[in-house]
């Protein structure tokens, strides 16, 4: 009986021994590899090279905007014959002249950003949507300043799309276009940032551009400029070419301008700007590093009103240097109607403070 109790003991102590050195490692190894398998296989799904998650977000959110106008004979349009065409021409003389750009749903009721340029006097405007839902939109409302309008549809299940920082973009980044180029359809392009906060490219002097070189031609304009998460970074407006297609230089409307202004234009139905009447040249005083010279004052404007002349040099605006025309008109177009604005003036030598109101800026007018 002690015999059988020992060889029990024993063979309790072996099996033990067994699973402690040869089970346990076998089953945990087991475990392991079966781990590390699954993170190979699930590392080769989440390293494919592509961007498609980031266009599958955006791309619902971006439409395709197909707009008509009509347009009468050209005689008609010269003066002498203008009243002639309206006495004698038939309903329906003339032409209809087609458009084509791209658009951004930023809101679930209908709201779409688009270029102003793609619109512009349109007598009708389609939308045609991802799914292939086709709609009319009405205008809201449009800036040319800064090319941008802002249109609405009534429809349904709409896709906003997720708006980002376009302050936090930096040159070098990877950026998606996404809009409709002559035409063919929904087109992704892809590039880098190239430049930001590019002036003069436009006419306006509001330029604040960023400049990549995905490809961006006729069509795109309005499209959505993405990032790499599909967020919005941008507005697609133009294109810097000679052959009239991509050469790698095209221009987006920064998201943060570009929300600022639909938020203003739905609020109050157009973009409201600081107004002084006065043309600047970007030259300053002799032997002085900052300064504009005052080449041009709108009678009975508000610089008029409050004392600035004609050949007076704006040294500084509201504290802040006058560095050069476009900050500075941005700086007027930034204060409200009726508050003060206060501009440091040297005059024959002279250096002395005016304080002027300002108005309500006109298309065309600082």
């Amino acid at each position: 009986m002690g015999c059988f109790s020992q060889d029990l003991a024993a063979n309790v102590f072996a099996m033990r021994e067994f699973v402690r050195y040869v089970f346990v490692p076998a089953i945990v190894g087991g475990l392991v590899g079966f781990a590390v398998m699954f993170a190979m296989s699930a590392g080769t799904v989440s390293s494919k090279p592509g961007y498609a998650a980031a266009v599958r977000l955006a791309s619902p959110s971006v439409v395709n905007i197909y707009s008509s106008k009509f347009v009468k004979p050209p005689i008609c349009q010269l003066p002498s014959f203008r009243d002639w065409c309206s006495r004698f021409s038939t309903p329906g003389s003339g032409r209809m002249k087609s458009s084509l750009g791209s658009g951004v749903i930023v809101h679930e009721d209908g709201y779409i950003l688009t270029n102003n340029h793609v619109i512009a006097g349109a007598d009708e405007i389609l939308v045609g949507f991802a799914n292939g839902q086709v709609t009319t939109a009405s205008l809201i409302g449009s800036d040319p300043e800064t090319d941008l309008a802002v249109i609405r549809v009534q429809a349904r299940g709409l896709t906003p799309i997720t708006v980002g920082s376009s302050d936090d973009v930096e040159v070098g980044d990877l950026a998606l276009a996404i809009g409709n180029p002559f035409g063919i359809g929904q087109t992704v392009s892809s590039g880098i940032i190239s430049a930001k906060g590019r002036a003069g490219v436009s006419p306006s002097p509001y330029d604040d551009f960023i400049q990549t070189d995905a490809a961006i031609n006729p069509g795109n304009s309005g499209g959505a400029l993405i990032d790499t998460e599909g967020k919005l970074i941008g507005i697609n407006t133009l294109i810097v070419s000679r052959s009239g297609g991509s050469d790698g230089i095209g221009f987006a409307i920064p998201s943060r301008l570009a929300m600022s202004i639909l938020n203003e234009i739905i609020a109050k139905g157009r973009v409201i700007r600081g107004y002084l009447g006065v043309v600047f040249a970007n030259t300053p005083p002799t032997g002085a590093g900052v300064g504009l010279e005052i080449v041009g004052i709108l009678p009975n404007g508000p610089a008029d009103v409050a004392g600035l002349r004609v050949g007076d040099y704006l040294l500084a605006i509201n504290e802040h240097p006058a560095v050069n025309s476009n900050l500075v008109t941005r700086q007027i177009a930034h204060a409200l109607p009726g508050s003060e604005i206060e501009l440091d003036v040297l005059r024959r030598g002279r250096k002395f403070t005016l304080t002027a109101e300002s108005g309500v800026r006109p298309i065309s007018h600082q």
